[in-house]
């Protein structure tokens, strides 16, 4: 017997990427739905454009196995509270915004109950894990793709999608000032500059900093007028990455380690040094040529990385559908290995030229208008 509607239209974000993509959507569903209400879990973003948080996305914000397994007994109540509250309510829609191990279990239950399901951002299916198809046919009547060769996987498999592009792609310039964003970062407007990026979460900054700071020191001994700039996403790590860098015995005078700002320091680069996940996309659409690295813990890559179907980690290589920006993986994060491969990109002008023009390709075919396309299959949805 299906569930009587209601005006809520719920939602849970699963990190900070979640965040900003759901709440590049809520100003779409309230213009196209002024009288429906949106809850569930959300951060700041989301809380600012007027949702009601019923639980903090920071609550979901765990990383690797090891980690979620420390958490699980948390993370099952919390799923179970909100498929509670969902169908309390009961809610018009149910969207799950990325976090599929959390996510999809939510929808598989709702769905059974007669509520309508959306999911914003499709599982790497096509990187590991393939037969998680299953899982997401029996948990979700929309997926809204964000990578355009996601469509056919979908296609084939028969369960409604739809490509509505990435947000990253509309929001970023199409014709990045470096003049313009080291003059923003007071950095020299003619010295060679790289972005380091060594994650956003502390995991990955343990995992990456030292080696990604040991770069930095053979990058500034290769060049003495190379600057380098590293955007902290928070005030902790980026007291840990000072730690780091003076262990490392880099020129403090050549490195500026700033509060976020981490799109000023992409669009400021010459070239990048960048942990694996969005900020590779990011950097792919600013047209920065990029050294990307990428760690997980030991039982992590036992149970993941041995399942992978793809040779490459980085987002520009898996929607180039080849290797076309360095990778280190694991025990090849070295920090000499890391900094030749960036060497090679301030050596080699041509190089970058070609790198920087596949890129412009690339964000190309990921431009649309993504907030209201989402925001328009959600209201489907609910019809």
């Amino acid at each position: 017997m299906a569930l009587a509607r209601s005006g809520l239209i719920a939602l849970a974000a699963g990190e900070s990427s979640g965040d900003l993509l759901a709440s590049l959507v809520l100003p779409q569903l309230r213009r196209q739905r002024p009288n429906a209400q949106t809850a569930g879990i959300g951060g700041d973003r989301m809380i600012a454009a007027g949702f009601d948080a019923w639980w903090h996305v920071r609550e979901l914000s765990v990383r690797g196995y090891a980690e979620v397994v420390r958490h699980l007994p948390r993370l099952l109540w919390l799923r179970a509270q909100l498929v509670r509250r969902v169908l309390a309510a009961p809610a018009q829609v149910f969207v799950g915004v990325d976090a599929p191990d959390f996510n999809l279990g939510v929808e598989t239950r709702v769905r059974a109950q007669g509520v309508r399901t959306v999911h914003y951002v499709s599982p790497s299916i096509w990187a590991w894990r393939p037969q998680r198809i299953e899982k997401i046919r029996a948990a979700v009547d929309h997926m809204l793709l964000v990578f355009p060769f996601e469509a056919e996987l979908y296609q084939k498999a028969g369960i409604k999608a739809t490509y509505i592009g990435h947000p990253l792609a509309s929001a970023i310039t199409r014709a990045p000032d470096a003049a313009a964003a080291r003059a923003r970062l007071q950095l020299p407007v003619a010295a060679t500059v790289v972005a380091v990026l060594p994650g956003s979460r502390a995991p990955e900054v343990e995992m990456l900093g030292p080696e990604f700071c040991a770069a930095i020191t053979l990058l500034q001994q290769h060049d003495r007028a190379l600057h380098c700039v590293v955007p902290a996403a928070d005030a902790t790590l980026q007291a840990r990455l000072r730690t780091m860098l003076d262990t490392a015995g880099v020129d403090p005078e050549r490195v500026l380690l700033t509060l976020d700002r981490s799109h000023d320091a992409l669009e400021a680069a010459d070239a990048v040094l960048v942990a694996g996940g969005t900020a590779t996309l990011e950097a792919m659409l600013f047209l920065r040529p990029m050294v990307i690295a990428y760690r997980v813990p030991r039982l992590t890559e036992w149970l993941t990385l041995r399942q992978a179907i793809i040779p490459y980690f980085g987002l520009p290589n898996i929607l180039a559908g080849r290797f076309i920006a360095p990778e280190f993986l694991q025990e090849a994060v070295r920090a000499p290995a890391l900094a030749q491969a960036v060497m090679h990109f301030l050596d080699t002008p041509a190089s970058v030229r070609q790198l920087s023009e596949r890129f412009a390709a690339l964000a190309d075919s990921m431009r649309r208008d993504t907030a209201a396309l989402a925001a328009q299959a959600i209201c489907d949805a609910m019809a």
